[in-house]
């Protein structure tokens, strides 16, 4: 199976500015030359921010930020994801959509809301896990909070090979981003790939990225600096992952276990 070329862009966020962040984001994009990465990751509330206010900013499946995605995973033949606020008749969802670059999509819909900014009573939490296929790979993107709850990316039977998380993680916790991120990857025995804002949101909440690719042992493989604007890309290794689980094959050894909504 070949390497998985994974690109992340760290970066501060426009503040309940739709147009702006998709035009900063297209910058960013433009730079990344066509074939080189096979996946782009965006943070969570790419376009907006963080918001606890959804009203007249969020959108349909079918609103500008979809179609954008669309228009770029098309441009870079490449995968692209991050969340979005989405209004499905009377709900609103914190929905990552992974757009591919024949204009299919799938969606995420994050599961543990963040009950110290009230995300709980404004957003509709999802219910199901998303696994999905990139060049041979299985990948389970998630989305900030959960990464606070290890049950939910449980990897059982080796069901993906990557797990994702896109994050307004803020720099007052983000000492626990670093660590939860690195048992994630070990205890599940997958590569994680983490992007994390930067910069000051509209609530007056520091971010400093710390964006990170993790390999399955712990190890970090990205460069990225905390509180710098960044784009990117690390060559994950299925051969290596594979020699790994075989070498060390702990998930024989797991509790089973069965999820309650």
């Amino acid at each position: 199976m070949k390497d998985l070329k994974v690109t992340f862009i760290q970066t501060k966020l426009h503040w309940k500015n739709i147009d702006a962040n998709l035009k900063m984001f297209d910058d960013y994009i433009s730079k990344i030359k066509k074939g080189s990465t096979d996946l782009i990751i965006l943070p969570e509330m790419f376009s907006t921010g963080f918001i606890m206010q959804p009203e007249g900013l969020a959108e349909t499946m079918k609103g500008k930020t979809t179609e954008w995605l669309r228009v770029q995973a098309k441009k870079k033949s490449a995968v692209i994801c991050g969340s979005v606020v989405i209004k499905s008749g009377t709900k609103y969802y914190n929905r990552l959509i992974w757009m591919q670059p024949d204009g299919t999509k799938k969606t995420y819909d994050k599961r543990h809301l963040f009950r110290l900014a009230g995300e709980e009573k404004v957003y509709t939490s999802g219910k199901k896990k998303l696994i999905v296929e990139l060049k041979g790979w299985k990948i389970c993107p998630m989305i900030c909070y959960d990464l606070r709850f290890p049950v939910w990316s449980r990897n059982k039977k080796n069901e993906y090979d990557l797990l994702l998380y896109v994050a307004n993680w803020p720099e007052k916790r983000v000492h626990a981003w670093k660590q939860l991120l690195m048992a994630r990857a070990i205890e599940n025995q997958s590569y994680v790939a983490a992007v994390n804002r930067i910069g000051k949101d509209g609530n007056g909440i520091n971010h400093t990225g710390q964006s990170a690719i993790i390999d399955s042992m712990g190890e970090q493989l990205s460069k990225t600096r905390p509180r710098k604007t960044a784009t990117e890309t690390v060559s994950l290794s299925h051969k290596h992952l594979q020699l790994m689980r075989r070498a060390f094959p702990f998930h024989k050894d797991a509790d089973k276990f069965s999820l309650k909504d």
